[in-house]
Parts: structure tokens; sequence; C-alpha cells
């Protein structure tokens, strides 16, 4: 196990979140512990891996518990100072990083990443450091793309190397920098290369001078090496297909995306920090909390690895994560003083819906779980809306979305999904979620218009109507050959079976893909084939949640 170098001189600020009453014991107007072990009552046997959660008021803690099982070939159960991987929750200390970096003088926020990255290419437009912390850089999350490469996360031991030639391959962006919002790996992996190019220490090794031993963060560090002894970790479970539990670790070393090492209690020093700003200052505080801005002007409610929004009326400073068998939400209500922090080794476990049920018990007096104002019904005939179902395009990556008419309301599939949109007019509709659609015109049977669709970390989506396809066996052979994409260096063969589209991969794996409108098919990923000038088919257009359009070039 690492030495941090502070272990022998603390801090007065190591103290910070530890004093006040026993962690274990309710404070005066606390919830009972009963209606708190409840929430957990599902991964609280001796049988199976739990969670850990802590709660502080004020950034004392004031309440931490455990459940479940952290070893189940030793039989060692988890406690509230086990160690877990929060997964993306680890974000916000790698933007920590950066800014504190930023703060001291050593790099620009605005630079162009390529004074730091010369191997990354040019896009014609600067990507920078901001861009990286807020998710609007354009970049293609590198694990999506080793995964369409046949090697997923968690298949091989991937390290910075991997993901920094990955990213260097990428000839194109997702769009423009600037433009739209895509959560992306990539942007914090590259944040954690950078500071160490910046300052020739390691990532872990600036991270514990600067954040973890400043805020008496003792049992929390980077999993830059995997095959790593460290006190008290729990392992990553899931179930498997034979229902039994099976062990799910992250065996990468790539982390500053992931790959923080902590414990409940160390979570909460560290988002107390973000109100008291001891460490970094209050420039520090304001940039962490600073939001994404679109070149539109639009606030994508994600900040220094956070995401800005609201709980049941309640203002809410939040971030979740997984990683293998982990998972993490740390969650804080600036107004109310109170912070909620939990880890699970369970990937059955949804973390944020967990942590909030925490957070009900101790805000129960503030919450008012009224819905958005916006997601309000009009006077709409049904009729008028029913003419806008139908499938559309989503015209920034080429995916298929569906609205279905109930009622007044449309429901989408594909997409953002979520709510029903209520119509709030003849032509626009919006969902309790934040997503809006506002169409051009009216409908009309058989005559659909195109919409603009504002999301929350995005505006100005361009959906249009298509129509259904049902290609004849003439047209799937239209299709049939071999693609290939340099970028993720790997071949894709596309035959006819059975009347149907078939994709497989070098391995002869595959699965039929279902079309969606004209030359476009899905199946786990969408592909939207392109014609010549001629009008054969000559490329093929690859998008998933975080890369958009990887072509893939016909070779035979």
């Amino acid at each position: 196990m690492k030495t941090p170098p502070w272990t022998l001189i603390l801090p007065a600020a190591a103290a910070l979140a530890c004093a006040g009453a026993n962690p274990g014991d309710p404070m005066d107007g606390a919830p009972e512990l009963t209606a708190l072990d409840a929430i957990f009552e599902d991964f609280a046997g001796s049988d199976g891996p739990g969670c850990a959660f802590a709660v502080s008021r004020d950034g004392q803690q004031v309440m931490s518990r455990a459940y479940g099982m952290a070893d189940l070939e030793w039989r060692v159960p988890n406690t509230p100072e086990t160690v877990f991987e929060p997964g993306s929750v680890s974000k916000q200390f790698t933007a920590a990083a950066t800014i504190l970096l930023a703060l001291d003088g050593r790099i620009d926020l605005d630079d162009d990443i390529r004074v730091y990255f010369p191997e990354m290419p040019d896009y014609g437009e600067a990507v920078t450091v901001r861009m990286l912390i807020h998710h609007t850089s354009g970049l293609r999350d590198w694990g999506s793309v080793a995964g369409i490469q046949g090697w997923p996360r968690w298949s091989r031991v991937h390290s910075h190397k991997h993901a920094l030639d990955i990213a260097s391959r990428q000839r194109a962006l997702n769009y423009e920098p600037g433009r739209y919002y895509s959560y992306t790996n990539t942007g914090y992996n590259l944040q954690a290369i950078l500071v160490e190019r910046v300052t020739g220490q390691t990532f872990d090794e600036f991270s514990q001078e600067r954040i973890f031993g400043p805020l008496g963060m003792t049992t929390t560090q980077w999993r830059d090496d995997f095959t790593e002894i460290v006190d008290e970790r729990s392992v990553g479970y899931r179930r498997g297909g034979d229902g039994e539990w099976h062990m799910r670790m992250p065996f990468e070393n790539v982390h500053g995306n992931g790959g923080l090492l902590t414990t409940v209690g160390d979570l909460l020093r560290f988002t107390r920090n973000l109100d008291t700003g001891e460490v970094g200052g209050p420039e520090f505080v304001r940039l962490m909390h600073e939001e994404g801005t679109l070149d539109s002007g639009w606030k994508t409610g994600y900040a220094g690895g956070l995401r800005a929004g609201e709980y049941k009326g309640v203002r809410e400073v939040s971030h979740g994560g997984s990683t293998a068998g982990y998972r993490g939400f740390l969650t804080r209500y600036p107004d109310h003083g109170v912070a909620v922090s939990l880890m699970c080794n369970v990937a059955e476990a949804n973390p944020g819906g967990l942590a909030r049920q925490v957070a009900d018990l101790y805000l129960a007096d503030a919450l008012t779980g009224e819905p958005r104002a916006d997601a309000a019904g009009g006077d709409v005939d049904p009729a008028d809306v029913a003419a806008f179902a139908g499938g559309y395009r989503d015209t920034r990556t080429g995916q298929y979305l569906e609205l279905t008419a109930d009622g007044s309301s449309l429901l989408m599939s594909g997409g953002p999904g979520g709510p029903p949109l209520a119509a709030s007019s003849e032509t626009r509709f919006a969902s309790a979620a934040g997503v809006s659609i506002a169409f051009e015109r009216p409908a009309s049977a058989g005559d659909r218009p195109a919409g603009l669709m504002d999301m929350p970390a995005a505006d100005g989506v361009r959906i249009e109507p298509v129509g259904p396809f049902e290609p004849t066996a003439p047209d799937l052979a239209e299709y049939v050959g071999a693609y290939r994409s340099d970028e993720a260096e790997v071949t894709y063969w596309f035959e006819v079976e059975d009347g149907r589209l078939v994709l497989r991969d070098r391995y002869g794996d595959g699965s039929a893909l279902e079309p969606l409108y004209a030359d476009a098919f899905e199946g786990s990923r969408t592909f939207i084939f392109r014609r010549d000038e001629t009008g054969r088919v000559a490329q093929a257009g690859l998008s998933e949640g975080r890369v958009w359009d990887l072509r893939f070039e016909r070779v035979e």
C-alpha cells in the first residue's frame, strides 16, 4: 500500500468532518436507526455484498452505517471504514486537481489541450481544458471505442497509454467543440495525464499532497496499479446467470475518470471543502461549481465533476458512479447543510436511489416534491397530439427515437426517454425531467414537422420525422460486405441471414440488426449506411451513447 507523504504530520484540517456525535449513534432530531436500516434491508444479509453510507450536517459526520459483506470468500463484513470504489464520483477529485493547477498559474483552463498533448489531432477548432472538465469537448469516449474494437473495459488491462492512444487516433469529434454536451471519460483521463505532465508527479502523488492530505482523507488513493494490496478493500460482486455471486473487479489502471479508492467518511471530508474552500479558497469553490456553457449560452448543469440540479424542491449538487461491481453516490444539499455519501460493492444497487432515500429522512421538512412548472399540460386536443406520433431522427447522432401519443402527452422511447411530455400548446411539449420539444408547426395526419428538442444538458437539438423502412432481399444485399474503421482498428462484416441483416466481428460473433429508417439499422448500436455518387453503399457510420458517427469505410 502507498505511504502518503503526509501521514506523519497532518494539517489541522485533518479532523474537518470527524468531530461531533459518535457517527454510529443518532443525534437529536435524527432519523431512527430502524428507518435507515429499512432502506438497506435488501443488502443487509451475511450471504451477499452490501453498502455503507455516512451523513453530515454542517460538515460534522452524524451517522454512518454499513450492511452486507465486503468479502464473501473470507466472510468479512462491510463497515463504515471499508474501502470501496465510487466510480465516476471520482471525477470531482480530478476536476479539483486540474483547477488547483490552474490556480497555481501552471496551466490555463482555456488552453488548447494540444499544448499538453501534441499527439492529439488538430480538429480545426480548439478543444480546451475547461471543455474536458465540462464534457463539452466533443471527444469520443475511449472506453466505448475500445468496446467497438472488441476489447471493452474489464476485458483486458487498459492503461493511460491505451486511453491516450485511442483518443489520438480519432480523426473526428462527436461535434464541434462547445456545441453540445456528451459525457466522456476521455476528458477526465486526459486531465489526470495533464497533471502528471505538468508537475512531474504521479496523479496520486499530486492528489495526496494537495487534496487528500490537507483534508485528512487518510484512507483515500487512486487505483493506478490494480495489483496493489489495499487495506480493508471490499470486493465488487454481481449476480451471474446461475444466480450466484461472482466477483467483478476493475482490473485496469486507468483513473481520473474513476478509480478512486476511498471510504464514506473521506468522501464527506471532500464534499465539505466544496462549501468551505479550506483547500483552494473561494475561487476554487467557484470554479468547481461553474457549469459548462454551450456556444448557444445554454447551461448544461454539469460543473467540476458535479451535477447541479434540484431534488424535490431542494438544491442538490451530486454525482453518481459505477465501476465493475461497485456503485457510488455523493450528494450535498448546500442550503440545508446536509450531505450523504454512499458506496456499495454490489452491481445491482441503485446508489442514487438509496442515497436520496437517506437524504429524505434528514430533509423531510424541506422537501416539496413539486413538479417543474413547465411540465403542466395545456388544453390541447388529444387528436392533435396523436398527429405527432411516429419515428424521428436525432440529427446530432443519427439515432432513432419514437414518439407515441398518450392523451394530451407524448411518450418518448429512445433518445432521453423519461416522463411523459405534456402539451403546453399545439406545438410545444415538456416533461418534468426538463426535456421539451418545440415543433415547427402543428402536425396533421401523415404530415409531421421537425422539431427542436431541449434537454438539461443541450438545447436546439433538431429532430426530423422519418418513415418506416422495410427493406427487401435485394435492398439488404446492397449492404453486404466488409467495413473497416482505422480509428477503432476493427473490421466488421455485414451479411444477410434468414432475411435479416447481420453484423459479424472478427471472432464470428454477431447479431441481427433491425431496420429503423432508410439506410439505418439498429442492434446494440446504430449503423447508418452512406452511398457514393453512383448510389453504391460505400460507408457506415456507427453511433452509440458516447460515440457519434464513427466512420467505417467499405473495403470489399
